[in-house]
């Protein structure tokens, strides 16, 4: 089973190009939004460390936000115990898909929690930044504080994109996406035939 990792910045359109692979994917925002609404034990675990701010169940994403821009500290105590749930999930994921041919990891700190392995492939997705921002402006929950938070625990972009196999310009148009998506899927299975 070969692991594809999607790197990029946030709103580059990193989940639009997993989905267009055609294989599984693990997209780690979709499984953090299921914990809040459905486990339990996470939510007491964060209640905990967090009672000011979390407080009721199902866990509102509101709750996280106001959390997270308190204190910069405040996101480091959720992604340590929102992670391991998320680590497990995608482990359950991984065996349930083992005799695919290709997964897709789509997690926005793969490298900064050192989820990759070293044969990973990674893509890069590149967007323009004005085009990552009228993007961000459009969901509900924009806020530029918060996106701020985020990228401060994040690794800096350029050394995501020096680290990748592959880049994909995202133009947000479906062909050029889809069109670069076969090149890089020819030279997966060509390098992997050849090797």
């Amino acid at each position: 089973m070969i692991r594809v990792g999607i790197l990029g910045d946030i709103g580059s359109g990193k989940t639009y190009v997993a989905k267009n692979f055609g294989y599984p994917v693990f997209n780690a925002d979709y499984e953090v939004s299921k914990l809040y609404k459905s486990d339990k034990k996470i939510f007491l675990e964060l209640k905990k460390k967090l009672p000011k701010y979390i407080f009721s169940f199902p866990i509102d994403k509101k709750q996280i936000a106001s959390a997270i821009l308190a204190n910069k500290q405040n996101l480091r105590k959720i992604i340590k115990i929102v992670h391991k749930k998320i680590r497990i999930n995608m482990n359950l994921f991984l065996k349930k898909n083992e005799n695919k041919k290709i997964v897709i990891l789509d997690i926005p700190l793969l490298l900064e929690n050192k989820i990759n392995k070293k044969n990973d492939i990674l893509i890069f997705v590149d967007s323009k930044k004005t085009e990552i921002l009228k993007r961000l402006k459009k969901r509900d929950n924009y806020n530029v504080k918060l996106i701020k938070k985020f990228k401060q625990i994040q690794l800096p972009v350029d050394l995501k994109k020096k680290k990748s196999n592959f880049i994909i310009k995202n133009k947000f148009t479906k062909r050029s996406v889809n069109k670069r998506i076969k090149e890089i899927l020819g030279k997966i299975n060509y390098e992997r035939n050849n090797s």
